[in-house]
């Protein structure tokens, strides 16, 4: 191919197109810190210049753990302009786990926020350099006593920029399939494993979050997604290509996010149903000066959900996918018939998994031998897909990536129906659903169903062990507020919403749930709980 004909993808062209066509617009605003899009492009060539003066060559990976502060954003662009991988950490992690992913990984720089030194007390063997910003909005200082124990390892992250300059860098790639970041998945179960993204990957994907939530220059994204987490499903770069306006979040809390959207005329959020619902029921939960587009993903909302969400005036983008695949690769596309349906048969419709999005391919459901199940909502089988926004592989894992693409599909280990219409919907992790007396019991339709009762806010079921079934439902359930239901009245709820079979046995009412960063709720622990002291899970 002729090079007049083809430039190699990559993120790194949103930038280099926004500083040159809003350079005097507002990029980005934490507190009272605010950056244009020419400031925004400076700061990402003095970090990549000081990345590159620090020793890093092409394809060493350069760690940050900080919450979705500038610097952050900044990383997505620095990172792999000075030639680097970037490897985001996740923030609730402890320095056990820290430590592993360092060592897996190989990162020669780590960039933290000085909340996080002491989960390098090791010193996190191999890391050459720990760089610690003082977040000065949030009155964030660093602790002497972490300090002193890492020694000569630790700079600040002012006198890591001082090695910079502002030297022009190419905004471009020689190699559109290089990685341009790893990331490490939940690990919910298991060691965690590094999921390698490319440029052209990212690129496109970032085309896809442009596209189905409707980003243009006149949107104000409010960071409620941790950027750690698939690397904000693209959003740092698909919100910059666009010349929209980052709207910076140390933490995510209700009374916080209430006040930015307010103050800063908030268009568009992302976070999974957790989040979602921690928004809904804050107290000053109320009036929006505009609508509001929520992104969701990570678990199939339930349609209770959904009509509370429009009742107060929010849009809702429901998608899917997996760290393997970029974040969502899937979205319930909506229909203009579906208007005509009543407001909870629309809703369950729209909690759906849906259809590939633009820049995907079609999502496949498939028995064992990688034939299509029946579309009639009913056959289940595993959510399959490929294409562009399928990761690289697992880094330093042939048997895992071969393991994980066999059959030259990406298997997600999830189950699932597809629709007559084309439409896929979830239906339970493999490894949860119930067998009870011979019968495949969805997980999720029995937590759907509890979410129709008006006092459940949150709600997990997994299998508990049982003498005569093999195995119940049991669900743990957090109310709102002060609620008040008894288990009894819950369960009867349940069977007079499905069939009778699937009521969960026992309802445990608990204050909190136990749930991953990026707000997966952990049904591993649960399950820990109930079948301890057991040889087997498998009696259904």
């Amino acid at each position: 191919m002729q090079p007049v004909s083809y430039t190699p993808l990559t993120p790194l062209a949103f930038l280099d197109r926004s500083a040159r066509v809003f350079p005097d617009k507002t990029a980005v605003v934490y507190g009272e810190r605010r950056m244009t899009y020419r400031e925004l492009a400076d700061a990402v060539t003095r970090t990549a210049q000081a990345l590159k003066a620090s020793g890093v060559q092409p394809g060493d990976r350069v760690a940050y753990l900080m919450p979705n502060l500038p610097e952050m954003l900044i990383a997505h662009y620095a990172v792999p302009l000075a030639g680097g991988v970037l490897l985001a950490l996740n923030t609730r992690l402890l320095g056990g786990e820290v430590d592993y992913i360092l060592g897996h990984a190989e990162a020669r720089i780590v960039v933290t926020d000085s909340s996080f030194l002491q989960l390098f007390a090791s010193g996190s063997a191999g890391v050459e350099e720990i760089v610690y910003l003082e977040d000065a909005e949030a009155g964030e200082t660093a602790d002497p006593a972490a300090l002193e124990a890492l020694g000569d390892k630790v700079i600040r992250y002012a006198d890591l920029v001082a090695r910079g300059s502002d030297e022009p860098l190419p905004w471009e790639v020689a190699d559109e399939l290089a990685p341009i970041s790893l990331n490490y998945t939940s690990g919910t179960t298991g060691k965690p494993k590094g999921v390698l993204y490319s440029h052209r990957g990212a690129y496109l994907n970032s085309f896809g979050e442009i596209i189905h939530s409707g980003f243009t220059s006149s949107a104000v994204y409010l960071w409620t997604l941790p950027m750690f987490h698939c690397n904000g499903w693209c959003t740092p770069w698909a919100v910059t290509a666009v010349g929209g306006t980052h709207v910076c979040l140390r933490a995510v809390r209700g009374d916080v996010i209430w006040g930015l959207i307010r103050e800063h005329a908030v268009t568009h959020l992302n976070g999974a149903p957790t989040v979602v619902s921690a928004i809904l029921h804050a107290a000053e939960a109320g009036d929006m000066p505009n609508p509001v587009l929520i992104t969701t993903a990570g678990a199939p909302p339930a349609p209770a959900t959904i009509l509370e969400m429009e009742k107060m005036g929010f849009g809702i983008r429901h998608v899917y996918g997996l760290t393997e695949v970029y974040g969502p690769y899937s979205v319930c596309e909506p229909q203009e018939s579906w208007a005509d349906l009543d407001p909870h048969t629309r809703a369950a419709v729209q909690a759906r998994q849906g259809v590939g999005m633009v820049q995907a391919e079609r999502v496949r459901v498939v028995d064992e031998d990688m034939n299509d199940v029946p579309a009639d909502g009913q056959s289940m089988g595993e959510i399959v897909m490929r294409g562009n926004n399928v990761m690289l592989g697992y880094y330093k894992d042939e048997d895992g990536t071969d393991n994980a693409f066999r059959g030259g599909w990406f298997h997600s280990g999830d189950l699932g129906v597809m629709h007559p219409d084309g439409y896929c919907e979830l239906r339970d992790r493999a490894k949860d659903v119930i067998i009870s007396g011979g019968e495949n019991i969805s997980t999720v339709e029995v937590e759907n169903a509890l979410m129709s009762h008006p006092a459940v806010m949150e709600v997990a079921v997994v299998a508990s062990p049982d003498e005569k079934w093999g195995e119940r439902p049991k669900a743990f359930v957090v109310t709102k507020g002060d609620a008040e239901i008894t288990e009894a009245e819950l369960i009867a709820h349940v069977r007079e919403t499905i069939a009778h079979y699937k009521a969960p046995r026992n309802v445990e009412f608990v204050e909190e749930l136990p749930k991953t960063s990026t707000g997966k709720i952990q049904k591993f622990q649960l399950r820990n709980l109930e079948w301890a002291g057991h040889e087997t899970r498998i009696q259904g």
